[in-house]
């Protein structure tokens, strides 16, 4: 017996069949997968991990209080986009090894301006004299006179860039080290726009 049209029927019908077995597996993961592979499952946020940092030696364990921040309220008038605007110029924080080593850094230059603190020696040029005897190359370490008894000085510890920042004056000997601006290398703060 001979059947008519069935080769022709089937022919059609495999792309149809084949159309619907994809439609069903696309866009399905199985939460092993998804587990596996660190993404979130299905109707799920990723959020950006935070840095842990640990202890680096010689650190305080205690935390620091934190201020609390202010809350917005939803009647509250649109914010100018100074921050926004901005951003460019505030410093990358350190995390890690290398916040260990600003640390570090920041505790040498506090360590080596003291003297000059406490014998009341607020020049650019002693400043620096004593900054340059840490070992650091002369084209990384700025110093400027701020008023008759304050020197701001700036160090690029390293090329990654470690920073060290800071101030001298009567009452004491202020450092802070961070790891340099968005969109430039180097410690120098931007001061155009982006």
């Amino acid at each position: 017996m001979t059947k008519i049209g069935t080769t022709g029927g089937r022919r059609a019908l495999l792309p149809v069949v084949l159309l619907a077995a994809l439609a069903a597996g696309c866009g399905t993961q199985r939460a092993a997968d998804t587990a596996a592979a660190g993404a979130t499952p299905h109707g799920a946020t990723a959020t950006p991990s935070t840095p842990v940092d640990r202890p680096c030696p010689g650190e305080s364990t205690t935390p620091t209080p934190q201020a609390p921040t202010p809350s917005a309220s939803p009647t509250a008038p649109p914010q100018d986009h100074y921050a926004e605007n901005h951003g460019f110029m505030v410093p990358f924080p350190l995390h890690g090894d290398r916040r260990c080593q600003g640390i570090e850094e920041a505790g040498r230059v506090r360590k080596a301006l003291e003297p000059l603190r406490r014998r009341g020696d607020f020049s650019t040029d002693a400043v620096r004299g004593a900054l340059l005897g840490l070992g650091y190359p002369a084209e990384r370490v700025e110093t400027y006179r701020n008023g008759p008894t304050s020197v701001d000085f700036l160090v690029q510890a390293d090329d990654y860039p470690v920073c060290v920042e800071g101030d001298m004056n009567r009452a004491r000997t202020e450092t802070d080290a961070f790891g340099g601006y968005p969109d430039q290398t180097g410690c120098d703060r931007p001061t155009g726009g982006h």
